[in-house]
């Protein structure tokens, strides 16, 4: 602890100082390879929070239509989730051998892809399947994603940079929500909710951005010549051996705890204040816009905080707030106004946190095995965080929904709080070339 009373963390072997720490400081010392692959990753995280927030937000329609009980609807949600820690898993591998451009082109193609097949789907069954297809580039799109921004930035602003870009995912739920509020306005339900899917397939127009502007990363790059060289390739179980299980088995709890608190709440908030709290779709709006811009907020305070406390620093302050926030959200009894207040910080704190993940994990792994090990803890906390959102919908039948919300997101956060402060402290670390 420092003087102040805040936490202060020890600084990463082989760290460059930060100097300024201010959060626009990065932006404007940034090289023309650094600033386009941060604009084509920032709209890449946008349009997949876009794509991935639909579900969310038409499950009530599916439920009535359908005629599908909440436990089996929050399994379509859980078996898009689960099918993205084996595309991410397989994705971050893959990035490892052909590149991270290429594999993030591969990925956003898929999942825009199967988006499209949602929204002509005849039943509850297809839509599981399409789901589940589209998980594995949804997962498979992050990885990639993740470990192109993490080794493109400089050590000094890597934070801050990759951080600000996941701030876009809050940008395309706030997308997602206007999309259902004008097309549930002038549409009827039965045909709006196929056309927030169609929606859901213009992230493949990113690609072209990708293919002529975003270069690949030089040290992976050189650390893949310098392999193929040696004729020695990366294999996919070496994140599990040696003094790097530990460091595997605790990042893939937290990952784990982080998304699972995430998506408990924001699977079935939509849902909670259109049951529990009795408002329509179209006035739930401003409610989920309250939640959006402090997820927006969030993103940017927390990429500031990676950078200026540190990673572990940000991750146990906000699971924490998270905690709070949420047991006052769902367990206090409140009006409709005080919730609509309180949307800010639920946003805020159970969303900041993801600004120092790509970071983080992109720093806790040698090159030649970054894309495996970020790709396989991000996305094992996936599919642990999967089964949350079914988890929920059955135990929302006996205790209400806003108290299985509330258990599963207090525990989820509580896991991401001891697994965070296991790890060591990356700030400021230099990526190497291996070999």
């Amino acid at each position: 602890m420092s003087s102040t009373g805040k936490p202060e963390a020890a600084p990463a072997v082989d760290a460059v100082p930060i100097e300024d720490a201010s959060l626009t400081a990065f932006y404007g010392s940034m090289t023309t390879t650094e600033r386009r692959t941060f604009w084509a990753c920032a709209a890449g995280w946008a349009l997949d929070g876009m794509d991935f927030m639909i579900y969310p937000l038409v499950i009530g329609t599916i439920i009535s239509l359908w005629k599908v009980d909440p436990g089996t609807a929050g399994l379509a949600a859980t078996v898009t989730l689960l099918a993205s820690a084996l595309g991410g898993w397989i994705a971050g591998f893959v990035a490892d051998r052909i590149g991270r451009v290429l594999t993030l082109q591969i990925t956003i193609l898929w999942f825009s892809f199967f988006s499209l097949v949602c929204a002509f789907v005849q039943n509850f069954e297809q839509l599981l399947v399409a789901r589940a297809l589209l998980g594995l580039g949804f997962g498979g799109e992050w990885a990639a994603g993740a470990v192109l921004m993490g080794e493109t930035i400089r050590a000094q602003y890597r934070g801050r940079a990759v951080g600000s870009v996941q701030s876009g995912w809050a940008v395309g739920w706030g997308m997602a929500v206007l999309a259902q509020a004008v097309l549930f306005s002038y549409l009827p339900p039965e045909t709006a909710w196929r056309w927030m899917f169609v929606i859901g397939a213009f992230p493949a127009l990113l690609v072209f951005y990708l293919r002529r502007y975003v270069e690949e990363p030089k040290v992976a790059a050189e650390t893949r010549a310098r392999a193929r060289a040696a004729g020695e390739q990366a294999k996919l179980w070496e994140i599990f051996s040696g003094p790097l299980l530990r460091t595997t088995i605790l990042a893939s709890l937290a990952a784990a705890g982080c998304q699972g608190g995430y998506y408990a709440i924001t699977t079935w908030l939509p849902r909670y204040l259109t049951t529990e709290r009795g408002l329509s779709i179209v006035s739930s709006t401003g409610y989920l816009s309250a939640l959006i811009v402090g997820s927006f907020v969030g993103y940017l305070v927390g990429a500031w905080l990676a950078d200026r406390l540190g990673r572990r620093p940000l991750f146990l302050i906000f699971s924490l707030g998270a905690i709070a926030v949420i047991l006052v959200y769902t367990q206090v009894p409140l009006s409709n106004a005080v919730l609509w207040v309180l949307g800010f910080p639920l946003g805020f704190f159970a969303s900041g946190y993801f600004s120092g993940m790509g970071a983080f994990l992109t720093e806790l792994y040698p090159t030649r095995l970054r894309g495996s090990g970020q790709g396989f803890c991000y996305n094992f906390g996936r599919g642990l965080g999967a089964l949350f959102p079914a988890l929920v919908g059955y135990l929302a039948s006996s205790v209400g929904l806003a108290s299985a919300i509330a258990i599963f997101a207090a525990g989820a956060y509580g896991v991401f709080f001891l697994a965070a402060f296991a790890l060591p402290e990356t700030r400021g670390k230099v990526l190497h070339v291996d070999g």
